[in-house]
């Protein structure tokens, strides 16, 4: 019996921690999450445009950081796809850091609400950038860019990447 109330105390306390990070976050904006994460697994297009976030293509992106612009960059993949290939000067932040820890995760980075972001992940397909976005912008992040043809059209433009941790 001590087993399984052991058992249910750990449960408890892993949905409780959960959900205390979640909390950080309004629920439209996770219903919002879902549907992404449901159009990514499908393999179909992420929407091509959010309310209040403005779109920015390779060669915006490429000459704001030769112009050395004042803005943050994110890569929002996973530790394994920043590590192997990502944008010189990126920081990485991904939507599941922020489901996982909450806003820690971007003050973590020092990021401002003030802050201009571009975000970034693997593509059109590609959720996490546009998940990062709904949950910076439901956070009050107001600055947000988005570079939605993300790592795989910067390599095919031949710009610069970075690789390691």
């Amino acid at each position: 019996m001590k087993k399984y109330l052991v058992v249910a105390l750990v449960v408890a306390m892993a949905v409780t921690g959960t959900a205390v990070f979640a909390g950080d976050f309004s629920e439209p904006a996770m219903k919002q999450i879902e549907e992404l994460k449901l159009l990514s697994r499908d393999k179909k297009d992420i929407p091509e445009s959010f309310a209040g976030v403005k779109k920015i293509t390779s060669d915006e992106l490429k000459s704001w950081i030769d112009q050395k612009k004042a803005f943050v960059l994110l890569d929002n993949r996973v530790p394994a796809d920043f590590e192997k290939e990502r944008i010189v000067g990126a920081k990485r932040l991904s939507p599941d850091d922020m489901l996982e820890k909450g806003l820690k995760a971007a003050e973590a980075l020092g990021l401002k609400k003030t802050d201009i972001i571009v975000n970034y992940c693997n593509g059109v397909k590609c959720w996490r950038s546009s998940g990062a976005i709904v949950l910076l912008q439901d956070a009050g992040y107001k600055n947000l860019y988005w570079f939605r043809d993300g790592i795989p059209d910067w390599i095919k433009k031949g710009y610069p990447t970075a690789e390691g941790k």
